[in-house]
């Protein structure tokens, strides 16, 4: 055996090793043209509207009720904040992971706002709903959309600008909010919002643990191929 075929044997074996070694592709399994396209996502204009109405509505809490306001406060800010960082992760693994720990906080919501009625902190009113208190879902993600919000309100932009901020307040992109109190609030309100959530990133789940499948085979079929150029390479033309 000449000494150029063992080497190339040796890399071959050490391509196979390293190809082996990872199940799945490792990074850039995902692309975007722009880092805040999660802006698209009704998932995330929706955990966004939670988080207002939570902040809202636990501002109103008792002073005793410090600890819980600080809990639900934290679960609610958690169910946006991991869609955020979900969505600039580099493979459509780890997306999927965050996006599960915002379905885990929107849970942690539910349950918050399931005892604060029981205990008589929130009310419930038969019937109560988004659109009773003036909320369009589909209306608020279209305003949350990155581009046209900016350009629309592009004076109050400057002049938070000059303000040292760099943002719009939700109720200047949304009228509708001006005009909503804490004790407009529902149990019933809450729920619909936390279980239409909850379908939308069970359905984003579904889309992603399919894309990681097709990833995962086209993986394995350039694996396969790569491996096969291996063993079908003439290693003495080396």
């Amino acid at each position: 055996m000449t000494k150029s075929k063992t080497i190339a044997q040796e890399l071959a074996e050490k391509t196979i090793q390293e190809l082996a070694r990872h199940k799945q592709p490792v990074s850039r399994s995902r692309v975007w043209k722009s880092p805040q396209a999660y802006r698209y996502l009704v998932q995330w204009s929706n955990a966004v509207l939670l988080r207002y109405f939570i902040k809202l509505f636990t501002a109103s809490l008792p002073k005793a009720e410090y600890r819980r306001k600080a809990q639900v406060d934290d679960a609610a800010r958690s169910v946006v904040r991991n869609i955020e960082e979900g969505w600039k992760r580099a493979n459509t693994s780890d997306y999927l992971n965050f996006v599960g720990y915002s379905q885990g906080s929107l849970e942690e919501v539910k349950g918050d706002i399931r005892e604060l009625t029981e205990d008589g902190l929130l009310k419930s009113v038969r019937g109560s709903n988004l659109k009773g208190i003036g909320i369009d879902l589909g209306e608020f993600n279209q305003t949350l959309k990155p581009g046209g919000y900016v350009k629309d309100f592009k004076g109050q932009l400057e002049e938070n600008k000059t303000s040292g901020f760099d943002y719009i307040p939700l109720t200047v992109l949304y009228s509708p909010l001006k005009n909503i109190r804490p004790e407009d609030l529902t149990y019933e309100i809450f729920m619909e919002l936390i279980n239409k959530t909850d379908w939308l990133l069970r359905k984003l789940v579904e889309s992603l643990e399919k894309k990681l499948a097709e990833e995962q085979r086209g993986y394995q079929v350039e694996k396969a191929r790569i491996r096969s150029n291996l063993k079908n390479q003439d290693y003495g033309s080396l």
